[in-house]
């Protein structure tokens, strides 16, 4: 296999569009009980996290918020919005109250609102879960290609664990050949199977 993020890109998508819905979602809650099991989420106080592009069967986050919220712990969560500029994210606290809206894309986001979802700076964040398609050994992340992430965890203070979450249940690739300067690596991925870090 190649190891050339686009390469990596279009078959990992391929194999993960091939699973249906049941299996999504059972793998996510592999996800989850892998997240809470090896990593101190009690400790956090701010936890980043996407909402799924269901169409392209990510990681059903829906099961992490629920958890938190059931469990009422003392964890606040985050979650971003896509600016109009099509380049950079912006991050907004998700609670039970927070309205959400569809974007373009067909992915929620909170609808902005000083009470109800108000902005968060990147420096408070403790944990960040990164979506992604593939991971070569090193943490490097293969995405969809828009940098939206890179650019994002570039502005997290020191120490901040970037975590991604994916459900195909591989071993990291291989370096990639094509990784970029601005590319910001994971201290982690979470697969149903097990937990590697980097």
């Amino acid at each position: 296999m190649s190891s050339t993020k686009a390469d990596l890109r279009r078959t990992a998508l391929a194999r993960r569009l091939a699973l249906d819905a049941g299996e999504v979602a059972r793998r996510s809650d592999k996800l989850r009980e892998n997240l809470f099991r090896q990593f101190p989420v009690a400790e956090w106080r701010w936890l980043h996290l996407f909402l799924p592009l269901k169409k392209r069967n990510e990681p059903d986050t829906w099961g992490f918020v629920e958890w938190v919220w059931s469990e009422e712990l003392p964890l606040r969560l985050a979650v971003p919005v896509v600016q109009a500029d099509g380049t950079s994210l912006r991050h907004y606290e998700l609670t039970p109250d927070t309205q959400l809206t569809q974007n373009k894309w067909g992915i929620e986001e909170p609808v902005p609102d000083p009470d109800t979802a108000p902005e968060v700076l990147p420096a408070v964040l403790d944990a960040v879960l990164v979506p992604l398609l593939a991971v070569d050994t090193a943490g490097h992340r293969v995405g969809y290609g828009g940098g939206f992430y890179d650019r994002f965890l570039a502005q997290c203070r020191p120490g901040t664990q970037f975590i991604g979450l994916s459900v195909l249940d591989e071993a990291p690739v291989p370096a990639l050949t094509d990784v970029l300067p601005t590319d910001v690596p994971l201290t982690a991925c979470i697969t149903p199977g097990r937990v590697w870090r980097f």
